[in-house]
């Protein structure tokens, strides 16, 4: 054999090893914000129940609506489709190469979701990320508690000022 065959042949089996490597990735996609919430959940299972078939699910974000910083645009059979917003959500699992390509495929199948990144991460900051998430969740809720006891407050000042 030659010796760039050999070092060929060296690559390839340098390449299934790294293959075979189970590893850490994050999926973030953006699900089509005009589809029914049962539509939306049905999307993110639909991923999920993939990426359970090729790994395991390290930490996760179900679908909540965002405004989007862009406009992000897609074409489609009936011509543009802008989107402002979206229903995002995020799955970091742990899969070899072969289940990681299975994944990408499945989101890029998914008509419905318009945007994803896949990248690769840890453990470590998956899991962060979904305290990180957990905490944004409860502040907000937090937030939403103190602006309703506000407005009930200034509501009766002001009913008073009215003599009711």
């Amino acid at each position: 054999m030659a010796k760039k065959e050999v070092e060929a042949l060296e690559r390839e089996e340098e390449l299934d090893a790294d293959h075979a490597e189970m590893r850490v990735y994050e999926l973030g996609f953006h699900i089509d914000p005009e589809l029914s919430q049962e539509e939306v959940k049905k999307v993110y299972q639909g991923i999920k129940d993939v990426i359970e078939g090729a790994g395991e699910v390290v930490a996760e974000g179900t679908p909540e609506k965002i405004q989007l910083a862009y406009t992000i645009s897609r074409m489609e059979h009936a011509g543009r489709h802008d989107f402002d917003n979206s229903q995002f959500a995020w799955i970091a699992y742990e899969t070899d190469g072969a289940g990681h390509e299975k994944v990408a495929a499945a989101a890029r199948a998914e008509t419905r979701i318009f945007r994803f990144l896949d990248i690769r991460t840890t453990k470590e900051e998956a899991k962060h990320s979904a305290e990180v998430a957990e905490m944004m969740r409860q502040a907000a809720t937090e937030q939403e508690t103190v602006e309703e006891e506000v407005s009930e407050t200034e509501l009766d000042a002001a009913l008073k000022e009215v003599g009711v």
